[in-house]
């Protein structure tokens, strides 16, 4: 059983909450700290917490707290680790990790010196979808992956700190890219090294400093391609989808917005549809379990026994650094209108790899680039010379 400490009352240490207290049925959030005091005393009137305060290192100093788990603005969450260190707590971290890759670092680093567990809360890599699909990538179903892209768009958070970019460290880019870069990443393969990142971002809706619309290009020393549109100006509703595809196969998911639950409403009686709902009338999009489609279960299951079981869980500290010095890159690529380098002091994967590439035989003197029946029935095949590099059609047969 976990005794967590949950920093951070608004929207998504509420989230947290119903699942911690849902999922395995032990794990029980018994503090809370708020820098409001209504707010903490509010949450723990409402998930029965006997302990709360203003007072963030208060909280996680008590003796009866076993994991901390962050749920605050951006901007704390260094300050909470290292809290978490000086007082040997485990720690939990929402996304993004750090404001940029020197922060992460920093933090990762702090959990590792101090000999604590250190997990970082990417739910959109533990989504029942996602993990059906990792297991597919890793089974060989699509054969060696060549590109990955990954989309989250809806119109905007929920609180006024996100709007703040001193506060977020950047705009949609840091608060929606950092699942998307993850998420292209655990497709890849999280050992292939990151190198290159070539970016578009601009403000071009939202009266504010940071972005709130970007796309981006990210290259990996394999020759794979990870690709994320991140938006907080798109209209209806939240838009979360995945496409893989590899030598062998493809793979597309759709998370949130298209689930096969659709309900048209006139808005009489109707309240709360889904996160980022923009209306509770018209055609609606619910979704049938949010926690559990959105990952949080399957996230603290991991978490938490892999804490017990001393092993690392599948989202770590190192890789929200990884992500963060990922997106350090778009952003100075977004500025330079260039590619730009991903910097990595510290490594931990593959080294040396190269572009890799895929030639299959079609014969002795041939390669085979394409295989059909076309409209007419012909099964043919396109090939190229071995030795010429002469380009040719033949038709194995014709289909009756």
């Amino acid at each position: 059983m976990q005794r967590i400490a949950m920093l951070g009352g608004g929207f998504i240490g509420r989230f947290y909450a119903e699942s911690l207290h849902g999922q395995r049925s032990r794990d029980r959030v018994i503090a809370i700290y708020a820098r409001r005091e209504e707010t903490a005393r509010k949450f723990a009137t409402d998930y029965s917490c006997a302990i709360w305060s203003t007072e963030m290192e208060e909280v996680i100093a008590h003796p009866d707290v076993t994991m901390v788990c962050i749920a605050l603005p951006n901007n704390l969450h260094h300050q909470a680790v290292l809290l978490c260190a000086k007082y040997k707590k485990n720690v939990v971290c929402t996304k993004p990790l750090g404001r940029n890759a020197d922060e992460a670092l920093q933090m990762m680093q702090a959990v590792e010196d101090a000999g604590i567990f250190g997990g970082y809360l990417e739910d959109l890599c533990y989504s029942p979808k996602f993990l059906k699909a990792l297991e597919s990538v890793k089974s060989g179903a699509l054969g060696r992956i060549l590109w990955a892209k990954s989309r989250e768009a809806h119109p905007g958070p929920h609180s006024n700190w996100f709007w703040d970019k001193e506060q977020a460290g950047g705009g949609c880019m840091l608060d929606l890219g950092c699942h998307c870069v993850e998420i292209a990443r655990s497709f890849i393969g999280k050992d292939v090294r990151p190198v290159e990142v070539m970016c578009w971002a601009a403000t071009q809706v939202k009266p504010i400093d940071a972005e709130d619309h970007a796309i981006a290009l990210v290259k990996y020393e394999n020759g794979a391609i990870g690709q994320f549109e991140v938006s907080w100006v798109f209209r209806g509703g939240m838009d979360l989808r995945d496409e893989v595809m590899g030598t062998e196969g493809t793979i597309w998911i759709n998370n949130f917005l298209r689930t096969g639950f659709e309900m048209y409403s006139s808005g009489k009686g109707a309240d709360y549809v889904a996160e980022k709902a923009e209306s509770n009338s018209g055609w609606l999009f619910p979704v049938g379990d949010e926690v559990n489609d959105l990952g949080y279960n399957h996230m603290f299951t991991d978490m938490f026994k892999s804490c017990e079981e001393g092993r690392q869980p599948a989202e770590t500290f190192y890789d929200g650094y990884i992500v963060n010095a990922v997106l350090d890159a778009a952003y100075r690529s977004a500025e330079s209108k260039q590619w730009e380098s991903v910097k990595l002091p510290i490594w931990r994967g593959q080294e040396g790899l190269s572009p890799e590439k895929t030639l299959t035989d079609f014969d002795a003197d041939f390669y085979l680039i394409k295989e059909e029946i076309t409209h007419d029935g012909r099964h043919k095949v396109i090939l190229k010379n071995k030795v010429s590099g002469k380009i040719v059609e033949k038709d194995l047969h014709t289909v009756n």
